[in-house]
């Protein structure tokens, strides 16, 4: 009689030990347990932990409440200003309602992640080049709102979506190359335009100081030589005064003109006295001397006629009579002396 219960108690013993392991289950902290008793959603979903279950009569199904990172596939899109892009992005989300997870969707994953899909298009056929470049905050947002909305009847909550990476033509990349460098040479000119105009503006001050003080162009033109002669390099600097150059700018400035720098003094025409007819005649004089002597001894032409009984006529050229036989006085320079003609006897 002993023996038989002790067998019944373990049999029973047993039999109960296997239930609870059965029955046995435990969620862990991330997650939630669905409980279903014969196909029904029982109760409420059940907290982190140990809990049971009727064997063969419930099933419990985890749900994970963990954020998810789900990659977007890229997408392929034409803008609002007509240019093909490729974008691609990545969702971040969760599950708040485990039964409604389970219940009022087949698969919540594949479900945002087509949700996903859908709406990134559609941002990109609503957007402009300039704002996927650089105006992504605002369009994430917006996919946010357009994804979050119908996954609040799923249960999940959408916690971020980021666009990755925007991906152009090369065309396009060239295009916008080339306007980068516009702009930005633009901007160098602007700048160098600017130090430029600094620049002469100080070199203005400077230039009004060394003229109010021309002994510091003297000390700035000693500082180039230094600076020149500190470097081993074959320059020859030759310094030029200053003074030298000034005095060049004064004589080009007022020039002197020759023919009053080669005019003799004399007395003015208008104060001659009586003996200027005098002087007159001495200057023709003078002026017919220099003639003759240019042309040399005049010809005689009674040496030159031929021995036909008569002599040549005198030459027109004046002569100077003889007193007597003796010699006459010596002939200036430019005159020409004749004897008188003899008579036959």
């Amino acid at each position: 009689m002993v023996e038989e219960l002790l067998t019944a108690a373990a049999a029973t013993g047993a039999a109960g030990v296997a239930y609870l392991a059965a029955a046995a289950r435990v969620v862990k902290q991330y997650e939630r347990g669905v409980v279903f008793r014969l196909g029904r959603l029982h109760g409420e979903a059940r907290r982190p932990g140990f809990t049971l279950i009727v064997p063969f009569v419930d099933r419990l199904h985890k749900v994970n409440l963990q954020i998810v990172t789900m990659p977007v596939p890229a997408q392929e899109g034409i803008t609002r200003d007509n240019v093909t892009v490729r974008v691609d992005a990545v969702v971040y989300f969760k599950v708040v309602n485990a039964p409604a997870a389970l219940v009022n969707v087949e698969d919540y994953r594949f479900a945002v992640s087509q949700m996903a899909q859908t709406s990134l298009r559609s941002i990109i056929g609503k957007s402009d080049l300039d704002d996927l470049l650089s105006n992504r905050e605002k369009l994430n947002q917006g996919l946010e709102l357009m994804i979050d909305s119908p996954a609040v009847g799923w249960g999940v909550q959408i916690d971020r979506v980021e666009i990755k990476d925007v991906s152009l033509p090369d065309t396009m990349k060239r295009s916008m190359a080339r306007q980068a460098e516009a702009d930005r040479e633009r901007r160098a000119r602007v700048i160098n335009a600017d130090a430029e105009l600094q620049a002469s503006r100080k070199l203005a001050e400077a230039a009004q100081q060394m003229a109010d003080t021309p002994s510091a162009l003297q000390l700035r033109l000693l500082q180039t030589i230094v600076a020149v002669a500190a470097e081993k390099n074959s320059t020859l600097v030759l310094p030029f005064p200053v003074e030298l150059l000034r005095f060049l700018e004064r004589a080009a400035r007022n020039p002197v003109p020759q023919e009053r720098a080669l005019e003799e003094p004399g007395p003015p025409a208008g104060r001659r006295g009586h003996g200027d007819g005098e002087g007159a005649a001495a200057e023709e004089e003078e002026r017919g001397r220099g003639e003759d002597a240019g042309r040399g001894p005049a010809p005689d032409f009674g040496r030159l006629a031929p021995d036909t009984g008569r002599q040549a006529a005198p030459s027109s050229a004046p002569t100077s009579a003889r007193p007597g036989p003796g010699p006459g006085p010596a002939a200036g320079p430019g005159q020409v002396t004749r004897e008188r003609p003899r008579t036959g006897a």
